[in-house]
């Protein structure tokens, strides 16, 4: 297992992270994606430690907060060998301080996800959302004072715009507080947003990539093909609303360039979805999830080997999408282009 910096930060992450999100089971979209009980969320961990997979995720969203609890009993008795992350921010209830990120609703959060974790620190702590009703000083001060009590080793966020996230790091830098980490976002080959002002920022700003839904929310499986209906057993059937949107049509274009890759390397068609991703700019980690031991270790089996620089080429043509504004001119017209080189070398034969 390859190992790397979290952004500009000294903690060392496995390229490939553990999503707990099926750990738990409850809720209609939780539900859906997973019911892993505390027994064959063990043995899972214990698939994960046997590859060098250190770094489990999670959030008290998922599953109503079951999520953190088993993955706490699944890691109890070797919680040194484990990095935990965990998420807070999103709605939690219906009451007034059951959302945001408030003083007193991260201290609450982080108190909350301690006591489910059953542990008395967590590794890396993230805000699952920006929440524009609190000052984005209150939010950096509180996240300092959990830091320093011990209680947080490194902060995060996730889902967060570039505008967002800079004044965070603005705030952090003006106050003397700790900077963020990393940034956990959705990015696939159906997903490549990030790269249009969220990847460059990362960069400049050494903020790691933590990379959710690398099969583009459960589409990149090798199931879904052209012409052919979405299978019975397929979970988009419950949770496609809720996640990122995908043209049909530009999916299956990504899908058979993923295809002919798969059959070119020996690999499966999420293999080679996730050593794509490994290969991207400010990309320290991606979760992989896993509803049994099977689809586990073959997630595990994206690492290991490389795609050479025509097949990355060849992903890249398939999934790109036009840029948005502003960014198209500097895409396309060759004074913008000049303006701002490319993050990744041309593919050479």
């Amino acid at each position: 297992m390859e190992y790397r910096q979290l952004g500009a930060s000294g903690l060392k992450v496995p390229v490939l992270g553990f999503g707990a999100g099926t750990f738990g089971g409850r809720g209609p979209v939780f539900g859906a994606w997973g019911s892993t009980d505390a027994r064959e969320a063990r043995r899972l961990v214990d698939i994960c430690l046997d590859a060098g997979i250190t770094l489990f995720d999670t959030a008290d969203v998922y599953s109503a907060g079951a999520s953190e609890e088993v993955l706490g009993q699944a890691v109890k008795g070797r919680r040194d060998q484990v990095l935990i992350s965990t998420k807070a921010g999103l709605p939690t209830g219906d009451g007034p301080g059951d959302y945001g990120t408030s003083r007193s609703r991260l201290i609450a959060a982080v108190e909350d996800a301690l006591r489910r974790l059953g542990t008395d620190r967590i590794d890396l702590f993230q805000l699952h959302g920006f929440d524009a009703a609190t000052p984005v000083e209150e939010v950096v001060s509180t996240l300092d004072e959990l830091v320093r009590s011990g209680k947080v080793r490194y902060t995060g966020v996730s889902n967060f715009a570039g505008w967002q996230l800079m004044k965070s790091l603005s705030a952090a830098d003006r106050h003397g507080f700790p900077r963020y980490a990393a940034h956990q976002v959705y990015y696939s080959l159906v997903g490549r947003d990030y790269e249009w002002e969220l990847m460059p920022l990362g960069r400049d700003q050494g903020v790691g990539a933590i990379v959710w839904s690398p099969l583009g929310w459960g589409r990149l499986t090798g199931k879904l093909r052209r012409g052919r209906p979405l299978p019975a057993a397929s979970r988009l059937h419950a949770t496609a609303d809720y996640g990122p949107p995908v043209e049909d049509a530009h999916l299956y274009d990504v899908v058979d360039a993923l295809d002919e890759v798969a059959q070119e390397t020996g690999r499966t068609i999420p293999q080679v979805a996730i050593n794509w991703l490994l290969r991207r700019p400010t990309v320290s980690t991606v979760l992989i999830g896993a509803r049994d031991e099977q689809q586990l270790r073959q997630n595990i089996g994206a690492v290991g080997w490389e795609l050479t620089p025509l097949q990355m080429a060849r992903l890249d043509a398939a999934s790109h999408r036009p840029a948005p504004y502003p960014y198209f001119p500097y895409e396309r017209q060759e004074g913008f282009a000049r303006l701002n080189p490319p993050m990744t070398p041309a593919p050479r034969d």
